[in-house]
């Protein structure tokens, strides 16, 4: 997909970290972009830096999520690039001081984590799949979701947040399927160490020693390097299916 021919993209979570990455990327590869988010200040400042377009949507809201996607291809012209970055990340173990894990968060994790990815993906196929093809192969739309590395090694107090990155993993290759008759590719990107503003919140010295963890680079990912990715994916008509980890080699340990 030629991201320069007029493409139309939404970016869930693109007010900040991989989201915002990849809203910036895709809008100077020259895309049009709506951000999708729920820090309206952010996502605004960024929005008109960037010469798109920004939404307030809660992603576990499927109705919320169907009206601004219906409003992008309305505005814009269509819709052709879905990309899911909006999460959250509780620290929570399964049972902690003889008590059990909060099945409230557990089920917010999943509503916005999973739930949210749903939403987006497939609100937007409905979209692209009653769009015309935009070259010979007929690709009409590329959806990429956001997993995690925690999705195969978990950490403690991560049941919840593995969980719902494990239930996107799991989404990829039947999705991917259901959609080839649309011409609608989907991929997902399994980041591990990224210097997100989560990370930005730890000292120095703790960015650092996660960053030494990783066997190489020896350093947290930069979330332009996650959004040079999901370029790719858009552009390159033969990934499909895929779930791809970017994480410099890392396996988790429990701790």
């Amino acid at each position: 997909m030629d991201i320069r021919k007029g493409i139309v993209a939404a970016v869930s979570g693109g007010a900040s970290g991989l989201g915002a990455a990849t809203a910036r990327a895709l809008a100077e590869a020259g895309a049009t972009v709506t951000l999708f988010d729920l820090s309206a200040e952010k996502g605004e400042a960024l929005a008109a830096e960037l010469g798109g377009h920004f939404e307030e949507v809660d992603v576990s809201d499927a109705e919320a999520v169907g009206a601004a996607l219906a409003r992008v291809a309305e505005r814009d012209g269509g819709l052709h690039v879905a990309v899911s970055c909006a999460g959250i990340g509780p620290a929570a173990k399964t049972v902690s001081r003889g008590a059990p894990h909060d099945a409230a968060l557990f089920e917010k994790t999943l509503r916005v984590n999973l739930m949210g990815t749903f939403h987006i993906a497939s609100r937007a196929a409905a979209i692209m799949a009653a769009q015309e093809p935009l070259d010979a192969d007929g690709n009409k739309g590329v959806i990429v979701n956001t997993a995690s590395v925690a999705a195969f090694e978990g950490q403690v107090g991560q049941v919840a947040y593995s969980a719902s990155k494990g239930g996107v993993v799991g989404m990829t290759v039947p999705m991917a399927r259901d959609l080839a008759q649309h011409g609608i590719r989907v991929c997902t990107v399994a980041p591990g160490l990224f210097l997100t503003p989560l990370m930005e919140g730890l000292s120095q010295e703790a960015q650092d020693s996660l960053g030494k963890q990783v066997p190489f680079p020896q350093r947290l990912g930069d979330p332009a390097e996650f959004a040079a990715l999901v370029r790719h994916i858009v552009e390159n008509p033969m990934l499909n299916g895929e779930v791809i980890r970017l994480d410099g080699a890392i396996r988790m340990a429990p701790r």
